[in-house]
């Protein structure tokens, strides 16, 4: 296992994507952030934090589930659905931040703009991403990236969080053939 970002280099590339946000959207009025679970969820609501510390007003933040929407549920062994929770401004009109740990097919990135379709109708929808390692299957691209990581499709890409693996990292590794 190889450690290509310590806990550092998480902290200073979630600090960039945040300030990228702001620029990108002049500043935090019309931003709805919306982490994909579990670690995109995580990761959304510390891009909240550090938005507001550089903005000086609050973020709307929340969760979106993508599992319903996937098109490769019979493929995976099934998972408990993670609850999506929509700030109070909903996203009508708002400018809409997916937060993500790694971006790799694309498929969970899919699910989620067919999940939104469900809700509302933003203004915009951004991604941002912590690591993004290659290997779309679908024209996606994130709009803020931590970090590109080229990957090859024998290997692993774990982040790993404070709030769930009491350690920021992320790490590759080589797939166990079974």
């Amino acid at each position: 296992m190889n450690t290509v970002l310590s806990a550092q280099d998480v902290s200073r590339a979630l600090s960039r994507i945040a300030h990228e946000i702001c620029e990108g959207n002049n500043g935090a009025q019309t931003i709805t952030l919306l982490g994909i679970p579990t670690r995109g969820a995580h990761l959304a609501f510390r891009l909240a934090t550090l938005i507001e510390s550089i903005e000086g007003s609050p973020v709307q933040v929340g969760t979106l589930d993508t599992t319903l929407f996937r098109d490769d549920l019979r493929l995976k062994a099934p998972r408990a659905l993670m609850p999506t929770r929509i700030p109070s401004l909903g996203i009508e009109g708002r400018n809409v931040v997916l937060v993500d740990d790694v971006l790799f097919s694309g498929r969970t990135i899919r699910a989620a703009l067919d999940a939104l379709g469900d809700i509302g109708r933003p203004s915009r929808v951004q991604l941002a991403t912590l690591v993004d390692r290659g290997h779309r299957e679908l024209p996606i691209r994130a709009d803020f990236v931590g970090k590109n990581i080229p990957t090859s499709l024998s290997q692993n890409v774990k982040v790993n969080l404070l709030e769930i693996d009491g350690i920021d990292e992320v790490t590759i590794s080589e797939k166990v053939s079974a």
